[in-house]
């Protein structure tokens, strides 16, 4: 997670203290092939780092059209998403809701909760692939922040416009 996190001052000091597990992804071994159908549970765990929760790595598909789908089973978050051109959408997350990220959509789950793991399953085609490299470069547009004592959707003021997948 080197370089995700806004506040590098606050993500370093809590790397030199411990390098706390932030989040885990279980997924059932299948071929990565067309006809497979991938799946798994991921979980936040509930934390900050500066102001920034607790949060996925984040990735697009290497198979830029492909979706997937979430089921949340447990805890609060937000979905943070993006396209290739820039667009961006943040949707909530609790039990019980569905989401479906639409092909060409990047994205990472935020867990909100101050005590709660965020726990989710997922399902995508066996040929998505994985592409973590360009979140890496450029970050997400958006970031989920506790400021004041509530939630913020804030513009990330290190993201990169894209320059293609």
């Amino acid at each position: 997670m080197a370089g995700q996190y806004l506040d590098q001052i606050a993500y370093n000091k809590m790397l030199s203290v411990e390098d706390s597990l932030l989040y885990e992804v279980y997924e059932l071994k299948r071929p990565e092939v067309a006809g497979e159908i991938l799946h798994g549970i991921s979980i936040v765990h509930p934390g900050k780092v500066g102001d920034e929760f607790y949060m996925t790595k984040g990735h697009y598909h290497t198979v830029l059209d492909t979706a997937e789908i979430y089921y949340t089973l447990k805890g609060e978050g937000y979905m943070v998403m993006e396209t290739p051109e820039g667009e961006w959408a943040v949707e909530k997350l609790s039990p019980g809701s569905v989401l479906y990220i639409p092909p060409r959509w990047a994205h990472r789950s935020v867990n909100i909760g101050s005590e709660q793991d965020l726990v989710m399953f997922f399902a995508y085609p066996g040929d998505a692939g994985h592409n973590y490299a360009t979140i890496e470069t450029q970050g997400f547009r958006k970031l989920v922040v506790h400021k004041g004592g509530k939630v913020e959707i804030i513009d990330n003021p290190r993201w990169l416009p894209p320059e293609g997948i």
